[in-house]
């Protein structure tokens, strides 16, 4: 074998299949971990190729095989921790299969969702990874984008029998465990602040609560269910509701569909003189970064966002590549993270 030298011009597969004497095929083969290469061979001419500085000709590649290897990314707020930790996540997995992404933010609204994945469709990426918007009124625009043969994947906001996977979290089980844990400290008058249940999160985290307290054989009176949206000043506005109740009407503890609405409720009870958990428990969903940096540390739901965000690139690229890919809904683990927010 020939010594392969750094060349800091443009490195062709037919340079290192020279520096190791085999020929151009099985340099490719290996280098896009193909059938018909030994192990040995493919751990050969990777570490060789990186020696040499070779990086893939993405243009050439799209070329000949009328891909861009690119995908889209569909967030619906990146302000909120969760998504950035899931992005992280998508870029490991895209930049391992030499794909790069578009990201885009629609600020939780439909509208602006349909304008950025029209624009990602222009741009000819090979598929898009989604997380929808709340307040979407329909899915036959996503079901036109499916049936025109461009691959779709949905994260944590999942779709369901509309012909697309999605990679999320039980969320149905783990607001019943959140909402059992405020039961089993003793607590009977526990509200909820709901997101819109046309969003599969709303829906499942909504059912898991009802679920808890039908559980128990506790009352659910309709004023303690307050829906909004999935924000900081929707949690606000949803706790301002339950607090304009009588103190004997209202509830005296909180399941909150995610931490941002928790927050809000937070600031309400704060704003009205009042305190967690003395006077409100509450918990919250995704455990995010300022979770345990509020004043009182909030109770809430860990979810693996940076694992979503792997396993949903991971899921697209392979729809890509194959068409045969069955379609999944996948559920990874959650866990139940307890702080002072409950009264623990």
């Amino acid at each position: 074998m020939k010594k392969a030298k750094v060349n800091n011009g443009n490195v062709t597969l037919k340079d290192v299949a020279v520096a190791l004497g085999v020929s151009t095929m099985t340099v490719s083969r290996a280098i896009n971990d193909k059938a018909n290469v030994s192990a040995n061979t493919k751990k050969r001419v990777i570490e060789t190729a990186k020696k040499m500085g070779y990086s893939p000709n993405l243009v050439a590649k799209s070329l000949v095989s009328s891909k861009t290897y690119t995908i889209g990314v569909v967030i619906p707020k990146i302000s909120h921790s969760f998504f950035p930790e899931v992005v992280s996540g998508i870029e490991e997995a895209s930049n391992r299969e030499n794909y790069q992404i578009f990201l885009t933010n629609t600020s939780d609204d439909f509208e602006k969702e349909k304008k950025v994945i029209d624009a990602l469709r222009a741009k000819r990426v090979d598929g898009i990874l989604v997380s929808s918007s709340q307040n979407k009124e329909d899915f036959s625009y996503y079901e036109k984008i499916i049936e025109s043969g461009l691959p779709l994947v949905f994260f944590d906001r999942c779709i369901e029998n509309i012909g697309a996977s999605c990679i999320g979290v039980n969320d149905f089980a783990a607001s019943q465990q959140i909402t059992e844990h405020l039961i089993k400290k003793g607590f009977k008058q526990i509200g909820y602040l709901s997101g819109p249940k046309k969003v599969s999160i709303g829906k499942e985290r909504f059912g898991g609560y009802i679920a808890a307290m039908n559980k128990y054989g506790l009352d659910i009176d309709d004023k303690w269910v307050v829906e909004k949206g999935y924000n900081e000043d929707d949690g606000y506005q949803a706790m301002k509701k339950l607090l304009a109740l009588s103190e004997d009407v209202r509830p005296n503890a909180i399941v909150a569909v995610n931490d941002p609405v928790a927050f809000g409720a937070m600031d309400a009870i704060r704003d009205a003189g009042l305190k967690v958990p003395e006077d409100f428990a509450i918990v919250g969903f995704t455990n995010d970064i300022r979770a345990e940096l509020v004043s009182c540390p909030l109770t809430t739901i860990h979810q693996p966002a940076y694992e979503v965000g792997k396993k949903a690139a991971s899921k697209l690229i392979k729809t890509i590549e194959d068409e045969s890919e069955p379609i999944e809904h996948v559920q990874l683990i959650t866990k139940l993270i307890v702080r002072k927010s409950c009264g623990s």
